[in-house]
């Protein structure tokens, strides 16, 4: 077996051993979402029709960088996206996407801001995920949403999909997943707090944040 197979392989096992976490913590219900690592020019996603909790590292979906299967399992049709967030982003490795509850709910709201649609309550959701675009709703697996996917993933490594849920492109798989989950929280805090007066964090904090970031 070839180095490339060899990482392959490990990447389909992280993918599993997430995918079983993330079912189990109640992060994506059903067979929703899907995950995947870039491996050169190749990615490895989760395949169609399967719940993340029950993921079989032999049988993952292999697509190129333009969303076409190369082998493996029927991929779903939301791997383009991951594809085209990996065009927008070349040094990525790693796409979570979930619909997750609050961060769903927060989706199908009318009255969010499409630049932000979070504000950022905690120091965490800002170092891990910073901004959170809107992105406008497409149907799952529409040309036009991985379209919009990549134009926003050029500015933005996380997003909200209007009436769907979030996807989040980082540097490796964990750091994906972590974002994914921020926003998740976020959501959660904000849906809590919403008939409330927030206390967002002040400018001067979050170009703190940043620089730490950065650093």
């Amino acid at each position: 077996m070839s180095a490339h197979e060899d990482t392959i392989r490990a990447a389909s096992e992280v993918i599993a051993e997430l995918g079983a976490s993330i079912f189990a913590r109640g992060l994506t219900p059903g067979r929703t979402g899907n995950l995947s690592c870039r491996i050169e020019d190749e990615i490895v996603v989760t395949p169609t029709g399967v719940s993340l909790g029950s993921l079989d590292p032999c049988r993952l979906a292999i697509i190129d960088l333009a969303g076409r299967p190369v082998r493996g399992g029927k991929p779903s049709k939301e791997a383009v996206m991951h594809a085209a967030l990996y065009r927008a982003r070349p040094a990525a490795r790693g796409v979570v996407h979930l619909h997750s509850t609050h961060a769903v709910a927060v989706s199908c709201l009318a009255d969010i801001d499409g630049r932000s649609a979070l504000p950022p309550l905690t120091a965490y959701f800002v170092m891990r995920v910073g901004r959170l675009p809107l992105v406008p709703y497409f149907a799952p697996g529409d040309p036009a949403l991985s379209v919009a996917v990549e134009e926003t993933a050029r500015e933005h490594h996380a997003m909200l999909l209007a009436n769907h849920g979030s996807i989040v492109v980082a540097e490796d798989l964990l750091s994906a997943a972590d974002a994914a989950e921020e926003i998740e929280e976020t959501a959660r805090l904000w849906l809590l707090l919403r008939e409330q007066r927030t206390r967002p964090l002040a400018d001067a904090q979050l170009t703190a944040l940043a620089e730490r970031r950065q650093a």
